[in-house]
């Protein structure tokens, strides 16, 4: 098998945690870890180190810039955190600048793996690493709704008293407020819930979709105010994405993709069914929409934009 390598920018909550999903699950021959605070990155290495015996052979390492040279896929989840007071605009700007330095540091040393972007607002800072970085855009995605739709068939799930793994549906469009739940394409086993007469057993009504609408769109919310911060999940989404790049997997995952007439949406990056593989987007996919999830996912994209417009992307 191919030697592959992933570099990770930012070890922090998520960064670390996503380090030690890729351990347990083997995903890479190497890992290499990068942190302004470099003896944060050789903590977590050193850390991860002393459980190899324990799982598969990996070379684990903190490092800098250079080693992105032959990297794969380089997964950032290096930003600034919004501080008291600080506006939405004041932080992307930070980010913005962060990014800059990151990519401009990043391609010196790379030209031909695949981006993969965790930060918030990661549709936003997807583009402007698609932006700063002049990479072709299958090689620049987002985590986009990964993890929202993952919540989304969880909460299901749990409504339903069945395996998240036997639900099949999609949040589209922003990773936030705004994100869009695609009622009308959901899955449970061929049946389609959306269609089910209202005493079926798997009938969801109009008050329990959105109760898992508001539960799925404010799971952050309520994570950060319990611990502080939200790391598992995401991790094992970033995982789940390095996973069907390194192995050619095909896998059709809602990654924020850049979008070329998109249900009328162009020039902007949003959550979006994608097939990914080895050379990271290889189709967005088009999904059949009802005439409102359309006009939502457009409203999303319109946010965004306007957005971009603000700091000047």
């Amino acid at each position: 098998m191919k030697s592959s390598k992933i570099v990770l920018i930012g070890s922090g909550m998520v960064g670390s945690t996503f380090a030690y999903t890729v351990l347990l699950r083997g995903l890479a021959h190497e890992l290499v870890i990068i942190d302004v605070n470099r003896a944060k990155a050789e903590g977590d290495a050193l850390d991860l180190n002393h459980g190899l015996m324990l799982a598969k052979p990996m070379k684990i390492y903190a490092g800098d810039y250079p080693d992105c040279e032959g990297a794969d896929i380089i997964v950032i989840t290096a930003g600034a955190a919004q501080k008291p007071g600080e506006t939405r605009i004041d932080l992307m700007n930070r980010n913005v600048a962060i990014f800059d330095a990151i990519i401009k540091q990043v391609t010196k040393y790379n030209t031909d793996g695949i981006m993969l972007i965790a930060t918030n607002p990661v549709d936003i800072l997807t583009q402007v690493a698609l932006k700063l970085s002049g990479w072709s855009a299958k090689r620049v995605i987002g985590s986009g709704t990964l993890l929202d739709s993952s919540r989304f068939r969880y909460l299901i799930a749990e409504k339903l008293r069945l395996d998240p793994r036997s639900v099949h549906g999609y949040i589209i469009g922003e990773h936030g407020d705004t994100e869009v739940p695609v009622w009308s394409g959901l899955n449970v086993a061929g049946l389609l819930p959306d269609q089910c007469e209202s005493d079926h057993r798997w009938c969801l009504d109009e008050a329990d979709k959105e109760t898992i609408y508001e539960e799925t769109r404010t799971a952050a919310y309520k994570i950060i105010e319990r611990k502080g911060s939200t790391y598992y999940a995401i991790a094992l989404a970033l995982a789940r994405i390095c996973e069907a790049i390194l192995r050619d997997q095909h896998s059709v995952l809602p990654v924020s993709s850049y979008l070329e007439n998109y249900h009328g949406v162009s020039n902007i990056c949003l959550g979006v069914p994608t097939v990914v593989g080895r050379n990271g987007v290889e189709a967005v996919m088009e999904i059949p929409l009802s005439a409102r999830e359309a006009d939502l996912f457009r409203a999303s994209a319109a946010k965004l934009q306007q957005f971009l417009t603000e700091i000047g992307f």
